[in-house]
Parts: C-alpha cells; sequence; structure tokens
C-alpha cells in the first residue's frame, strides 16, 4: 500500500492516505455546493423514515377520527349527560341537602337530549318544570338550560315558535324577577336576564339562516353540476351527430361514385378497355381522398402519408373537382359560383361543399340515366346561396340516403340551420329535382 510524504518544510501535515487501486480515486477537495448536497441528502435520507410514520399517523387520526363520528342524536344525548354530570357535581351539597332539587335539576337538563328533534317540546317541559320550581319557591342555577333551549327553538324550529319560546321565557323571567329581585337590584336583574334571553334567541336565528344559506348553496352546486353534466352529454351527442353527418357524407358520396365507376368499367370492358381502365384509376383515386378525407375529419393522419396534411378542408374552390368526380361517375354536372368565395368564412364553405355533395349523391343514385345537374352558389357578404338541380324525369319519391335522423336530407337541413338558414328539398313541376338552401353569414359562426 502507498502513502503520500509529508513535505520536507512548512507544519507538519498530517499524513493523507494516497488512493488505493481498485477502490477508485480521491474525490478531492469538496465545494460548498457539494458538501451543502451531501447535507441535504442526509437529511432527506433520515427524513423519509420520519414523513413516512408521519403520514401513517396522519392516516390513523383521520381512521379514527372517521370511526367516533357520532350521529347528532348521539351527540345531544351525549352533551346532555355529560351537562348533567358537571352541574350535579357542581351543585353537590345543595342537592344531597333537598332531593327535591336532585329531580328539577334532571327535569332541567335531560330533556336537552330531545333539543333538535322536538325543540319546541323541549323548551315546554323545561318552562313547565321552572315554574313548578318558581311556585315551590326553589331556587336553583340550572335554570339557564332555558337559554339553551330557546336558542335550540330558535334553530330548528319556525319564526313563529321562536317567537312564542321568547314571550314564555321573558314571562318567566319577569316572575322570577317579582319573586326573588323585587326589593334589591330589580330592573337591572330583569335587563340582564332578557338580555341573556335575547342572545340566545339571535344566536340561533343566525345558526338556522347559516344552515339555510349553507343548504341553499349545497342544492345549487348539485344543480349546477347536474347541469354541467348535461350539458356535457348535450355536447357529446353534438359532436356524434356531427361526426355521423360528416362521416355518411364522405363515405356515402365516394362509394356512390365509386360504384357508378366500376359499373361502367365493368361495362366498357370488353368494348372500350382503355376508358375502363381509366373508370378503374378513377375508383382507385376516389377512395384514396376517401381515407384521406376521414383521416383529416378524424384526426389521426399517420406519418406516412403526407399528402393529407396538405390538402385543405373542402369548401368552395373545391366544387370543382366534385363536378368533375361526378362528370366521371356518369352524372353530366355545370357549376356556376357567382359572387366572392373569400369572403365566406371556412366553416360555411365547408357547409356549402357537404350540402352540394349530398345533393349530388342523392341525384347520382335515384335519378334515371341520362340526367343532367346543375350547381349554382351565389356568395355575397351577408349570405350564401346553394341550387342544386337536376332534370331527371320520374317519380317524384323522395330522396334520401338515410331513414335516421342526423343523415341525409335531415342532415342538410341541420347544417342549413346551424347558419340560421333554411333548406328546401322536392321535385320541380316540369320533372326534376331540386335543392335550395341560403346560409346566413351575419350571425357568430357556429363552434
Amino acid at each position: 500500500m502507498t502513502y503520500a510524504v509529508p513535505p520536507p518544510s512548512g507544519p507538519p501535515a498530517q499524513a493523507a492516505q494516497a488512493p488505493v487501486p481498485g477502490l477508485g480515486a480521491d474525490p478531492g477537495p469538496r465545494g460548498p455546493a457539494q458538501a451543502q448536497g451531501d447535507r441535504a441528502g442526509a437529511v432527506g435520507a433520515e427524513a423519509g423514515p420520519v414523513a413516512r410514520v408521519e403520514r401513517a399517523a396522519r392516516a390513523g387520526y383521520a381512521r379514527i377520527a372517521r370511526g367516533l363520528r357520532l350521529s347528532p342524536p348521539t351527540v345531544d344525548a351525549v352533551f346532555a349527560v355529560g351537562l348533567f354530570l358537571a352541574t350535579a357535581a357542581a351543585l353537590r351539597r345543595p342537592l344531597q341537602d333537598d332531593p327535591r332539587l336532585l329531580v328539577l335539576h334532571a327535569a332541567l337538563v335531560l330533556p336537552l337530549v330531545w333539543r333538535r328533534r322536538a325543540p319546541m317540546a323541549v323548551f315546554c317541559t323545561l318552562s313547565g318544570t321552572a315554574l313548578v320550581q318558581w311556585s315551590f319557591g326553589l331556587r336553583i342555577p340550572t335554570d339557564v338550560m332555558l337559554l339553551i333551549a330557546l336558542y335550540a327553538v330558535a334553530a330548528y324550529s319556525s319564526r313563529r315558535r321562536t317567537l312564542v319560546a321568547f314571550a314564555m321565557l321573558e314571562g318567566g323571567v319577569v316572575l322570577a324577577t317579582l319573586r326573588w329581585s323585587v326589593h334589591e337590584r330589580g330592573a337591572g336583574t330583569f335587563v340582564s336576564l332578557s338580555a341573556m334571553a335575547t342572545a340566545a334567541m339571535v344566536l340561533g336565528l343566525n345558526m338556522r339562516s347559516r344552515r339555510d344559506r349553507l343548504a341553499t348553496l349545497e342544492d345549487r352546486a348539485v344543480r349546477l353540476e347536474r347541469e354541467r353534466d348535461q350539458q356535457a352529454q348535450l355536447a357529446v351527442a353534438g359532436e356524434r351527430a356531427r361526426i355521423a353527418r360528416e362521416m355518411h357524407d364522405i363515405v356515402t358520396h365516394n362509394l356512390s361514385v365509386m360504384v357508378a365507376l366500376a359499373d361502367g368499367a365493368v361495362f366498357a370492358q370488353r368494348r372500350s378497355p382503355e376508358r375502363a381502365a381509366t373508370a378503374m384509376r378513377q375508383v382507385s383515386a376516389t377512395g384514396r381522398q376517401a381515407i384521406t378525407d376521414m383521416r383529416r375529419f378524424l384526426g389521426v393522419l399517420r406519418a406516412d402519408e403526407p399528402d393529407a396534411l396538405r390538402h385543405p378542408m373542402p369548401g368552395v374552390g373545391q366544387l370543382s373537382a366534385l363536378v368533375e368526380q361526378v362528370r366521371a361517375a356518369g352524372l353530366p354536372t355545370r357549376l356556376a359560383v357567382a359572387g366572392d368565395p373569400a369572403a365566406v368564412p371556412v366553416a360555411a364553405q365547408l357547409t356549402v361543399y357537404r350540402l352540394v355533395q349530398e345533393a349530388l349523391t342523392n341525384t347520382l343514385k335515384h335519378a334515371p340515366a341520362g340526367t343532367t345537374a346543375k350547381v349554382e352558389v351565389d356568395c355575397t357578404p351577408e349570405a350564401v346561396a346553394v341550387t342544386v338541380t337536376d332534370d331527371g324525369a320520374g317519380p317524384a319519391a323522395p330522396r334520401d340516403n338515410a331513414g335516421s335522423a342526423g343523415h341525409g336530407l335531415p342532415g342538410m337541413r341541420e347544417r342549413a340551420a346551424a347558419y340560421g338558414g333554411r333548406l328546401t328539398a322536392g321535385p320541380l313541376p316540369g320533372g326534376g329535382w331540386q335543392v335550395a338552401a341560403v346560409l346566413t353569414l351575419t350571425t357568430p359562426e357556429p363552434l
């Protein structure tokens, strides 16, 4: 083992042990920050078990408190019995000298067990006991229990009964003053006893008002929580309906176009293979577009589909591509856009696009062969008018893609109503079908 040799000159230095191979190098001199960190670590290491013990103790205290939590009747019984024993111990000598005082003492204290459940009955019992005491000329300090009974009446009974109890107690104060204090300080005694009765009544009334206020606040909190839950449920239902409507528009339109293109490809397979191949390529492109629209709408885009991030939400500017898609499916369609679409909000443009998409899908599915369609969009700063007309002949049957609410024509009406607009759909007098909607832009956009 190797040791460091002290320097030859200067004050003698303590020999320091050199680094021992295999045990690591000496960390060298430690700065204030390192020393403070070491002290903090040591304190933390010591405080860890202490903190765990404190947390366990607090948890134990909480369990004990929950176990000792008593019901109001039990609390009243314990209070009355404890008060009886305490006052009996304080009045031990007078109660031993006159057994009648012990009976009156019990009759003035023990009925307080029912002070919350029957406050007026308890007060009347105590008042009758005090009247019997007055008639026998017995004086006992336990009469102060009448103040507790009056407080209970004020806190747990009606205001009318509170006033009756206060008047009865004031009558007792008058009788007691006339019998025992008329030749002494009668006026002072009456004023002091009346002040105590008034204070007991006021305290009881304040307690009842506080309890009623807390009950009102609790009821309001429950109602607000219920309303919040209802609003959340309505929001969820609305969001589900919106998702279902969007998915219906995306899936139904693209599937209808794909079916029409596939039928055309099968029909032209032998006579015109090039047209059949073109139709099938259009089917593939339509399917990919549908997948892109669904993923963009649901917000689950994958990293291997960068094109979806560059596609904007469909609007008035994408109606030309929609019309071309419908034409490729076999429905000759014309598009006429008037006004400046840039002044129309993005959400309103999406609504216009979905209305035209749904109307053309209905025409593509229900109109006979040889039908032509026309799409007219008129954009103004105040409103957007959309009209989709076709000249298909046939029965005036409703054109709807779904029988449930929230899809097809009902869904189109909901979209228009979201902007304070209206939508009409029905057969034309000379044949054909027309869907017309007007969206109002002067109202705030829907969320």
